[in-house]
Protein backbone atom coordinates (compact mmCIF):
# COMPACT_ATOMS: atom_id res chain seq x y z
CA UNK A 1 0.00 0.00 0.00
CA UNK A 2 1.27 3.69 -0.78
CA UNK A 3 2.09 5.66 1.95
CA UNK A 4 -0.29 8.28 2.79
CA UNK A 5 1.48 11.93 2.51
CA UNK A 6 0.82 13.95 6.34
CA UNK A 7 1.36 17.06 4.69
CA UNK A 8 -2.03 17.52 2.65
CA UNK A 9 -3.98 16.31 5.91
CA UNK A 10 -2.57 18.34 8.13
CA UNK A 11 -3.03 21.16 5.88
CA UNK A 12 -6.78 20.52 5.33
CA UNK A 13 -7.43 20.07 9.26
CA UNK A 14 -6.35 23.64 10.04
CA UNK A 15 -7.72 25.45 7.16
CA UNK A 16 -10.74 22.86 6.25
CA UNK A 17 -11.59 21.49 9.69
CA UNK A 18 -10.64 24.15 12.49
CA UNK A 19 -11.19 27.16 10.40
CA UNK A 20 -13.78 27.01 7.96
CA UNK A 21 -15.99 23.88 10.02
CA UNK A 22 -15.56 24.52 13.21
CA UNK A 23 -14.53 28.17 13.41
CA UNK A 24 -13.06 27.75 16.51
CA UNK A 25 -11.19 30.88 18.15
CA UNK A 26 -7.27 32.43 16.86
CA UNK A 27 -6.49 31.19 20.33
CA UNK A 28 -7.37 27.34 19.88
CA UNK A 29 -5.82 27.83 16.13
CA UNK A 30 -2.26 29.09 17.83
CA UNK A 31 -2.06 26.13 20.58
CA UNK A 32 -2.56 23.42 18.08
CA UNK A 33 -0.45 24.87 15.79
CA UNK A 34 2.48 25.18 18.11
CA UNK A 35 1.61 21.79 18.96
CA UNK A 36 2.12 20.30 15.49
CA UNK A 37 5.30 22.28 15.25
CA UNK A 38 6.65 20.53 18.47
CA UNK A 39 5.62 17.18 17.13
CA UNK A 40 6.97 17.70 13.47
CA UNK A 41 10.58 18.85 14.42
CA UNK A 42 10.38 15.51 17.03
CA UNK A 43 9.47 13.03 14.17
CA UNK A 44 12.02 15.29 12.12
CA UNK A 45 14.89 14.26 15.04
CA UNK A 46 13.66 10.89 15.11
CA UNK A 47 12.92 9.83 11.87
CA UNK A 48 15.31 11.47 9.94
CA UNK A 49 12.92 13.27 7.61
CA UNK A 50 11.78 16.73 6.62
CA UNK A 51 8.24 17.22 7.50
CA UNK A 52 7.00 17.80 4.13
CA UNK A 53 8.31 14.09 3.05
CA UNK A 54 6.75 12.61 6.90
CA UNK A 55 3.77 10.00 6.11
CA UNK A 56 0.94 9.82 8.31
CA UNK A 57 2.14 5.74 9.07
CA UNK A 58 4.93 6.78 10.27
CA UNK A 59 3.33 9.18 13.21
CA UNK A 60 1.99 6.06 15.06
CA UNK A 61 1.15 5.89 18.87
CA UNK A 62 4.99 5.31 19.64
CA UNK A 63 6.09 7.99 18.17
CA UNK A 64 3.65 10.27 19.88
CA UNK A 65 4.15 8.56 23.37
CA UNK A 66 8.39 9.21 22.94
CA UNK A 67 6.79 12.75 21.49
CA UNK A 68 4.51 13.13 25.00
CA UNK A 69 7.32 12.15 26.98
CA UNK A 70 10.18 14.39 25.61
CA UNK A 71 8.18 17.23 26.01
CA UNK A 72 7.97 16.09 29.92
CA UNK A 73 11.49 15.74 30.35
CA UNK A 74 13.56 18.23 28.05
CA UNK A 75 10.89 21.13 27.93
CA UNK A 76 9.71 20.22 31.81
CA UNK A 77 6.34 20.42 31.30
CA UNK A 78 3.35 19.58 33.73
CA UNK A 79 1.36 16.78 32.91
CA UNK A 80 -2.07 19.67 32.33
CA UNK A 81 0.45 21.06 29.88
CA UNK A 82 0.99 17.71 28.76
CA UNK A 83 -2.89 16.90 28.09
CA UNK A 84 -3.33 19.87 26.35
CA UNK A 85 -0.80 18.68 23.25
CA UNK A 86 -2.82 14.96 23.69
CA UNK A 87 -6.05 16.70 23.04
CA UNK A 88 -4.44 18.41 19.75
CA UNK A 89 -2.95 15.59 18.37
CA UNK A 90 -6.27 13.56 19.41
CA UNK A 91 -8.39 16.25 17.38
CA UNK A 92 -6.16 15.57 14.03
CA UNK A 93 -6.80 11.89 14.55
CA UNK A 94 -10.62 12.05 14.96
CA UNK A 95 -10.33 13.83 11.60
CA UNK A 96 -8.51 11.10 9.99
CA UNK A 97 -11.14 8.47 11.21
CA UNK A 98 -13.27 10.16 8.78
CA UNK A 99 -10.66 11.10 5.83
CA UNK A 100 -8.28 8.18 6.07
CA UNK A 101 -10.59 4.54 7.33
CA UNK A 102 -8.13 2.72 5.47
CA UNK A 103 -5.84 3.45 8.51
CA UNK A 104 -8.33 2.68 11.22
CA UNK A 105 -6.52 0.45 13.84
CA UNK A 106 -3.01 3.13 13.45
CA UNK A 107 -5.64 5.71 14.49
CA UNK A 108 -7.42 4.05 17.41
CA UNK A 109 -4.06 3.35 18.67
CA UNK A 110 -3.38 6.87 18.79
CA UNK A 111 -7.02 7.85 20.31
CA UNK A 112 -6.50 5.05 23.04
CA UNK A 113 -3.15 7.13 23.97
CA UNK A 114 -4.53 8.03 27.84
CA UNK A 115 -3.87 11.76 29.60
CA UNK A 116 -1.72 12.23 32.49
CA UNK A 117 -3.51 12.59 35.97
CA UNK A 118 -2.96 15.61 37.57
CA UNK A 119 -3.76 17.16 40.85
CA UNK A 120 -6.78 19.67 41.03
CA UNK A 121 -5.80 22.91 42.92
CA UNK A 122 -8.79 24.65 44.60
CA UNK A 123 -9.86 27.62 42.53
CA UNK A 124 -8.18 31.22 43.60
CA UNK A 125 -10.73 33.89 44.87
CA UNK A 126 -10.71 37.49 46.46
CA UNK A 127 -12.76 38.53 49.50
CA UNK A 128 -14.70 41.67 49.97
CA UNK A 129 -11.29 43.70 51.64
CA UNK A 130 -9.22 42.49 48.84
CA UNK A 131 -11.66 43.55 45.87
CA UNK A 132 -12.07 47.16 47.86
CA UNK A 133 -8.09 47.50 48.05
CA UNK A 134 -7.76 46.40 44.22
CA UNK A 135 -10.42 48.61 43.56
CA UNK A 136 -8.76 51.58 45.36
CA UNK A 137 -5.33 50.79 44.07
CA UNK A 138 -5.71 52.83 40.59
CA UNK A 139 -5.62 57.00 40.69
CA UNK A 140 -8.45 57.77 39.40
CA UNK A 141 -6.63 61.97 38.58
CA UNK A 142 -5.45 60.54 35.57
CA UNK A 143 -6.24 58.66 32.08
CA UNK A 144 -5.06 55.39 33.01
CA UNK A 145 -6.12 55.36 36.39
CA UNK A 146 -9.88 56.15 35.61
CA UNK A 147 -9.23 53.45 32.49
CA UNK A 148 -8.12 51.18 34.62
CA UNK A 149 -10.72 51.62 37.58
CA UNK A 150 -13.50 50.93 34.93
CA UNK A 151 -11.70 47.49 33.72
CA UNK A 152 -10.90 46.22 37.04
CA UNK A 153 -14.86 46.60 37.74
CA UNK A 154 -16.21 45.25 35.37
CA UNK A 155 -14.50 42.47 35.62
CA UNK A 156 -15.03 41.79 38.84
CA UNK A 157 -18.76 41.95 38.84
CA UNK A 158 -19.68 40.36 35.32
CA UNK A 159 -17.34 37.57 35.62
CA UNK A 160 -16.06 38.28 31.88
CA UNK A 161 -13.21 36.02 30.17
CA UNK A 162 -9.92 38.50 29.59
CA UNK A 163 -10.72 37.92 25.86
CA UNK A 164 -14.20 38.70 26.17
CA UNK A 165 -13.23 42.20 28.16
CA UNK A 166 -10.29 43.06 25.64
CA UNK A 167 -13.14 42.48 22.67
CA UNK A 168 -16.04 44.83 23.91
CA UNK A 169 -16.79 47.42 21.50
CA UNK A 170 -19.27 50.76 22.57
CA UNK A 171 -21.68 48.81 20.66
CA UNK A 172 -21.74 45.98 23.31
CA UNK A 173 -23.27 48.00 25.85
CA UNK A 174 -27.01 48.95 26.87
CA UNK A 175 -26.86 51.17 29.87
CA UNK A 176 -30.78 52.33 30.31
CA UNK A 177 -33.27 50.52 32.27
CA UNK A 178 -31.92 46.48 32.14
CA UNK A 179 -27.94 47.64 31.80
CA UNK A 180 -26.46 44.65 30.34
CA UNK A 181 -23.02 44.18 28.37
CA UNK A 182 -23.09 41.40 25.05
CA UNK A 183 -20.44 39.27 24.41
CA UNK A 184 -19.21 36.68 22.68
CA UNK A 185 -17.38 33.78 24.55
CA UNK A 186 -15.76 30.29 24.07
CA UNK A 187 -17.10 28.34 20.72
CA UNK A 188 -18.81 31.70 19.21
CA UNK A 189 -21.66 31.63 21.94
CA UNK A 190 -23.25 34.62 22.50
CA UNK A 191 -24.55 36.06 25.72
CA UNK A 192 -25.92 39.17 27.76
CA UNK A 193 -24.24 39.95 31.28
CA UNK A 194 -26.38 42.39 33.72
CA UNK A 195 -24.44 45.67 35.25
CA UNK A 196 -24.41 46.86 38.27
CA UNK A 197 -25.36 50.72 39.03
CA UNK A 198 -21.89 51.02 40.06
CA UNK A 199 -20.66 49.63 36.91
CA UNK A 200 -22.93 51.33 34.71
CA UNK A 201 -21.52 54.93 36.13
CA UNK A 202 -18.08 53.82 35.96
CA UNK A 203 -18.37 52.84 31.81
CA UNK A 204 -20.68 56.08 31.65
CA UNK A 205 -18.27 58.20 33.25
CA UNK A 206 -15.08 56.46 31.25
CA UNK A 207 -16.67 57.20 27.79
CA UNK A 208 -17.16 60.62 28.20
CA UNK A 209 -13.47 60.77 28.62
CA UNK A 210 -12.00 62.74 25.50
CA UNK A 211 -11.10 60.72 22.55
CA UNK A 212 -13.55 57.59 23.14
CA UNK A 213 -15.09 57.44 20.41
CA UNK A 214 -13.11 54.69 19.51
CA UNK A 215 -14.58 51.40 18.05
CA UNK A 216 -12.91 49.35 20.94
CA UNK A 217 -14.44 50.13 25.03
CA UNK A 218 -10.54 50.08 26.40
CA UNK A 219 -7.95 51.12 23.96
CA UNK A 220 -4.49 52.15 25.03
CA UNK A 221 -3.09 55.69 24.88
CA UNK A 222 -2.74 55.67 20.89
CA UNK A 223 -6.59 53.89 20.24
CA UNK A 224 -5.56 50.59 19.62
CA UNK A 225 -7.48 47.37 21.84
CA UNK A 226 -5.82 46.57 24.35
CA UNK A 227 -4.23 42.85 24.83
CA UNK A 228 -4.60 39.93 27.07
CA UNK A 229 -1.15 40.82 28.56
CA UNK A 230 -2.16 44.66 28.89
CA UNK A 231 -4.31 43.82 30.99
CA UNK A 232 -2.38 41.21 33.32
CA UNK A 233 0.43 44.05 33.30
CA UNK A 234 -2.14 46.75 35.03
CA UNK A 235 -3.19 43.80 37.53
CA UNK A 236 0.18 43.19 38.63
CA UNK A 237 0.66 46.48 38.99
CA UNK A 238 -2.53 47.25 41.16
CA UNK A 239 -1.94 44.09 43.30
CA UNK A 240 1.46 45.20 44.61
CA UNK A 241 -0.19 48.60 45.13
CA UNK A 242 -3.22 46.90 47.00
CA UNK A 243 -1.11 44.36 48.78
CA UNK A 244 0.32 47.97 51.00
CA UNK A 245 -3.88 48.07 51.95
CA UNK A 246 -4.67 44.60 52.60
CA UNK A 247 -2.01 42.38 53.49
CA UNK A 248 -3.80 39.28 52.30
CA UNK A 249 -3.53 39.91 48.96
CA UNK A 250 0.34 39.41 49.14
CA UNK A 251 -0.91 35.17 49.20
CA UNK A 252 -2.70 35.26 46.24
CA UNK A 253 -2.10 35.31 42.89
CA UNK A 254 -4.43 37.88 41.20
CA UNK A 255 -5.18 37.64 37.46
CA UNK A 256 -8.16 38.36 35.13
CA UNK A 257 -9.30 34.41 35.47
CA UNK A 258 -9.28 35.54 39.46
CA UNK A 259 -11.62 38.34 39.13
CA UNK A 260 -14.01 35.57 37.25
CA UNK A 261 -13.65 33.12 40.27
CA UNK A 262 -14.29 36.06 42.64
CA UNK A 263 -17.61 36.87 40.88
CA UNK A 264 -18.69 33.02 40.75
CA UNK A 265 -17.96 32.45 44.35
CA UNK A 266 -20.00 36.06 45.10
CA UNK A 267 -22.81 34.46 43.55
CA UNK A 268 -22.77 31.28 45.13
CA UNK A 269 -22.19 32.77 48.33
CA UNK A 270 -25.54 34.50 47.65
CA UNK A 271 -27.57 31.28 47.59
CA UNK A 272 -27.53 31.53 43.68
CA UNK A 273 -28.91 28.44 42.26
CA UNK A 274 -25.45 26.44 39.96
CA UNK A 275 -27.54 26.40 36.84
CA UNK A 276 -27.41 30.43 36.93
CA UNK A 277 -23.89 30.71 37.36
CA UNK A 278 -23.15 28.57 34.67
CA UNK A 279 -25.53 30.73 32.43
CA UNK A 280 -23.97 33.86 33.96
CA UNK A 281 -20.33 32.60 32.87
CA UNK A 282 -20.92 31.00 29.78
CA UNK A 283 -20.26 27.73 31.12
CA UNK A 284 -20.77 24.86 28.59
CA UNK A 285 -21.75 22.15 31.59
CA UNK A 286 -23.26 23.35 35.02
CA UNK A 287 -20.98 20.58 35.84
CA UNK A 288 -18.37 23.35 35.82
CA UNK A 289 -19.23 25.21 38.43
CA UNK A 290 -18.63 22.63 40.65
CA UNK A 291 -15.06 23.37 41.09
CA UNK A 292 -16.36 26.69 43.04
CA UNK A 293 -18.59 24.65 45.53
CA UNK A 294 -15.31 22.43 46.29
CA UNK A 295 -13.33 25.62 47.08
CA UNK A 296 -16.16 27.22 49.31
CA UNK A 297 -15.05 26.27 52.72
CA UNK A 298 -17.88 29.44 54.26
CA UNK A 299 -20.65 27.01 52.68
CA UNK A 300 -19.38 24.04 53.91
CA UNK A 301 -19.33 25.64 57.05
CA UNK A 302 -22.96 26.17 57.09
CA UNK A 303 -23.62 22.74 56.31
CA UNK A 304 -21.84 21.43 58.95
CA UNK A 305 -23.47 23.85 61.42
CA UNK A 306 -26.67 22.36 60.51
CA UNK A 307 -25.68 18.73 61.31
CA UNK A 308 -26.85 17.75 64.38
CA UNK A 309 -23.91 15.86 66.42
CA UNK A 310 -24.26 12.24 66.55
CA UNK A 311 -24.56 10.41 69.99
CA UNK A 312 -21.04 8.33 70.45
CA UNK A 313 -21.19 5.52 72.58
CA UNK A 314 -17.84 4.45 73.87
CA UNK A 315 -17.13 0.98 73.64
CA UNK A 316 -13.98 -1.11 75.18
CA UNK A 317 -10.98 -1.32 72.47
CA UNK A 318 -11.04 -4.98 70.81
CA UNK A 319 -7.76 -6.30 68.66
CA UNK A 320 -8.77 -6.83 65.65
CA UNK A 321 -7.74 -10.28 63.92
CA UNK A 322 -3.87 -10.11 62.87
CA UNK A 323 -5.02 -11.29 59.24
CA UNK A 324 -7.42 -8.19 58.93
CA UNK A 325 -5.04 -6.49 60.00
CA UNK A 326 -2.49 -6.82 57.67
CA UNK A 327 -5.07 -6.68 54.65
CA UNK A 328 -6.30 -3.30 56.39
CA UNK A 329 -2.55 -1.71 56.16
CA UNK A 330 -2.26 -2.51 52.45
Amino acid sequence: MNATKLSGLLERFFTDRLMRQRQVSPHTISSYRDTFRLLLLFAKQHLRKPPARLALEEIDAPLIVSFLNDLETTRKIGARSRNLRLTAIRSFFHYLAYEEPAHAAQIQRVLAIPGKRCAKALVSFLDRPEIDALLAAPDQRTWYGRRDYAIILLAVQTGLRVSELTGLRREDLHLEAGAHVRCSGKGRKERCTPLTRQAVMAIKSWLQEPGNDREWLFTSAHGSRLSADAIQGLLAKYHQTACQRCPSLAKKRVTPHVLRHTLAMQLLQSGIDRSVIALWLGHESVETTQIYLDANLALKEQVLAKTAPSEGVWRPFKAEDSLLAFLRSL
